[in-house]
């Protein structure tokens, strides 16, 4: 089963379609960091994180952690930790994982840029909760919490997120 995710903003997933916010810039084939591109191309999902102060263990065959407030993730092409997870403090440059908004909440690792990860070639590219108006992302790929718990819910070992740049 494949997660399809289209550039107009909408997903298929095992017979459902759903909304979805995509990154300021599009779906595009090559991404750079910092550029608002969600990046086209074949997926695996990598983790799970969740705020457990806020809902409850996702149901997923994915490996889940909960988040703490010393969670990020370093965004800095010239740290040795680039798009990795780092524990905070952290002097790089770096996106905070513990969040006043309910963005990350729930959110699932996409195994871009990650093996190798090649510097500058974006970072942080996740699927998370949408903000109630589905505005753009930084790149990721956002849905509406029940949604979102849906597809992990069901994702299964051989699934993939197949983000296109054509309807």
């Amino acid at each position: 089963m494949n997660l399809i995710v289209y550039p107009s903003g909408f997903a298929d997933w095992n017979g459902q379609h759903y909304q979805c916010a995509l990154g300021a810039g599009g779906t595009a084939d090559q991404k750079q960091e910092g550029d608002h591109v969600t990046p086209a191309g074949k997926f695996l999902l990598r983790r799970v994180f969740f705020r457990s102060d806020r809902i409850e263990r996702p149901h997923t065959l994915l490996p889940v952690s909960a988040l703490t407030r010393r969670d990020g993730w370093s965004d800095d092409p010239d740290d040795f930790r680039y798009n990795q997870q780092i524990t905070l403090p952290y002097s790089g440059s770096h996106e905070l994982l513990w969040r006043i908004d309910a963005v990350y909440d729930l959110v699932a690792v996409v195994g871009y840029n990650d093996r190798p990860v090649v510097p500058g070639c974006g970072s942080a590219i996740f699927l998370h909760i949408a903000n109630p108006d589905y505005g753009a992302t930084e790149g990721c790929i956002a849905f509406a919490l029940s949604d979102f718990s849906r597809i992990l819910n069901e994702w299964e070992e051989t699934s993939t997120l197949d983000i296109r740049t054509e309807t």
